[in-house]
């Protein structure tokens, strides 16, 4: 762990280095692309708006993806229990993956509004499939002779699926969540730049228009941090229902 937070420390430091002197041997003009430093200092400038902000993308980040969990947990047992269920929905799932989520948004607003669950609705669109398909493939490897078992000694089918198919499932499902946190913000600020007053997709369109692209770099790396730490959390919440992966 150590070496690969240093490796990935030094890559960072490289690429700014990298990127200083690329400004500066061809006298990029700040309007075009910001150096680190003047990036560095917009977030120092900035924290508290972009604090502000980041919470509240944070919070509809958080929010849809798990709203999302929870349905895209019911399909996946859903879609494992009833196989014709699965031959219907199935291709449905993957025909909203071809639409760009942006495309649909405006929908969003004229059918839901310009409120925060238009955000979260949006998060929950884009985090629902990669956690549904992973799930449902995981229920669907389970090895049958446990299920036979389970079942020889009179387990219902919801016994069977509390204590042999989901916690067989739990790789799988951690897989697509993972997956799926790194979509959370992406969702969040695709909502944010159609309507709102508030988070890190709206302070972006407002730093954009006002040509402070040292801004708009700071709230860039606002989301990346957060999406970090949301995949980080995915993985905390992973070792601890998945203990017998800790020696790993």
């Amino acid at each position: 762990m150590k070496r690969r937070i240093s490796t990935f420390a030094i890559s960072i430091g490289a690429l700014c280095i990298i990127w200083e002197i690329c400004i500066m041997a061809f006298k990029i003009p700040s309007y075009v692309l910001p150096s680190p430093y003047a990036v560095v200092i917009a977030l120092i400038n900035e924290r508290n708006q972009l604090l502000y902000h980041g919470m509240y993308s944070m919070f509809e980040a958080i929010a849809g993806l798990l709203i999302a969990c929870v349905l895209a947990v019911i399909f996946a047992v859903l879609m494992d229990r009833f196989q014709m269920l699965k031959l219907c929905i199935y291709p449905f799932l993957v025909i909203t993956q071809t639409i760009p989520i942006i495309s649909i948004a405006p929908l969003l607003i004229i059918y839901v509004g310009i409120g925060i669950q238009t955000k979260i609705l949006a998060v929950v669109l884009m985090c629902f499939f990669p956690i549904a398909v992973n799930t449902a493939d995981g229920m669907q490897s389970v090895n049958e002779n446990q299920v036979g078992l389970v079942k020889l000694f009179g387990a219902s089918n919801f016994q069977t699926y509390i204590f042999v198919k989901i916690p067989a499932a739990l790789s799988s499902f951690f897989s697509g969540l993972k997956v799926a946190a790194t979509y959370s913000m992406s969702g969040a600020i695709i909502g944010e730049w159609l309507a709102s007053n508030s988070g890190l997709g709206y302070y972006i369109i407002r730093a954009k228009n006002g040509y402070m692209l040292d801004n708009v770099f700071a709230c860039i790396v606002v989301i990346i941090l957060i999406s970090l730490f949301l995949n980080a959390l995915v993985k905390a919440v992973q070792f601890v229902a998945m203990p017998y992966l800790r020696g790993n």
